[in-house]
């Protein structure tokens, strides 16, 4: 009886153990690595400094990332984010060259980036295209056109100190930042308390058991592009005010690290489920890994490899997981089967 009890509680203790690193593995690591990275370079990882650049560049990646969260919560891919973030920053520059005001040029660019993402909607739901096909044959084009957009040459006029103030600080947190948690909270909101975001991921769990409750998975992945869309070009015009002129080289090197931030993401907070948190906590434990590696010697390549390196992780956690939720549901009646029909053979 005592022997049943203390196979119990250790039981309970470790699955309790399983379920705080799955559920909360990405921030620990992320301490760890803040931590370990402080120790080995105490005078300029922990500094203010650090801080300012790390979040004001690596914002923009998690913004992407959350851009490519909202379809990927329908298991919907959008290849296009980087080369729309891309195109963003260069109309943006270009728009305000010629003598449009800021705000009306980043309204138009913005306007653009709906548009991008109604079309890739409209291709994969209406015409019934595969969303990897489909979004990277769109961003195909964006690409050749910021090519001819900008000639190959960098895009340069003067921009006033009203626009280049929206990536400066407040309050000592740059302004990225801020924006990144606002858009954070929002989609967390909506995700997790309207039915809206509810249904997106009854869309990615099954597109046939959604449609026959209703759920149009037309209008609601259509949807999820378009705010893709907004969201990347919106994570372009911060990038402008960053950068100050404008590259059409600039924008698909963002891709890889925006799927590996929705990938690893969706191990943690929410295991098993692309999540806003997750999202943002992966971006940062890669932010926070490749500066400290930089800091220690490492080479300019590091971050792509490392980025590759984790969104093949990612994506082996994912097949595991999947895996052994099958086994699972499978329930103890379906080993039982398979042990009998061993015996039977025998």
């Amino acid at each position: 009886m005592t022997a049943g009890i203390e196979e119990m509680r250790e039981r309970r203790l470790s699955e309790g153990f399983v379920r705080l690193i799955s559920v909360w593995g990405l921030l620990i690591l992320l301490l760890a690595l803040i931590v370990a990275f402080s120790i080995l370079k105490p005078h300029t990882f922990p500094t203010y400094f650090n801080f300012l650049s790390v979040t004001g560049n690596k914002s923009i990646d998690a913004m992407v990332a959350l851009a490519v969260f909202i379809p990927m919560a329908a298991n919907q891919f959008d290849l296009s984010v980087g080369f729309l973030v891309g195109m963003a920053q260069v109309l943006t520059i270009g728009l305000q060259g010629q003598g449009i005001a800021w705000p009306l040029a980043a309204g138009i660019v913005l306007v653009l980036g709906a548009g991008v993402g109604l079309a890739n909607g409209l291709l994969i739901t209406a015409v019934g295209i595969d969303s990897f096909i489909a979004t990277l044959g769109v961003g195909s084009l964006l690409y050749g056109f910021n090519e001819w957009y900008t000639g190959g040459q960098q895009v340069l006029a003067t921009l006033p100190k009203d626009f280049t103030a929206i990536s400066g600080s407040l309050l000592g947190i740059p302004a990225p930042a801020l924006y990144l948690l606002a858009i954070a909270l929002a989609l967390w909101i909506f995700f997790e308390f309207l039915p809206a975001g509810r249904f997106l991921y009854v869309l990615g769990d099954s597109k046939r058991a959604a449609e026959l409750n209703g759920i149009s998975a037309r209008r609601y992945v259509t949807l999820a592009f378009v705010a893709g869309g907004v969201l990347s070009a919106f994570a372009g015009v911060v990038l402008q005010a960053q950068l100050r002129v404008g590259q059409s080289s600039v924008g698909p090197e963002y891709l890889l690290p925006a799927f590996t931030g929705a990938l690893l993401g969706a191990t943690s907070v929410r295991p098993g489920r692309v999540n806003v948190w997750g999202t943002v906590l992966a971006v940062s434990v890669l932010a926070v890994a490749v500066s400290g590696l930089n800091q220690l010697g490492a080479p300019f390549f590091v971050s792509p490899l490392f980025d590759g390196a984790m969104l093949i992780l990612a994506v082996g956690l994912a097949v595991t997981a999947a895996r052994r939720r099958q086994r699972r549901s499978a329930g103890p009646s379906t080993e039982a089967t398979q042990t009998e029909a061993r015996q039977g053979a025998e």
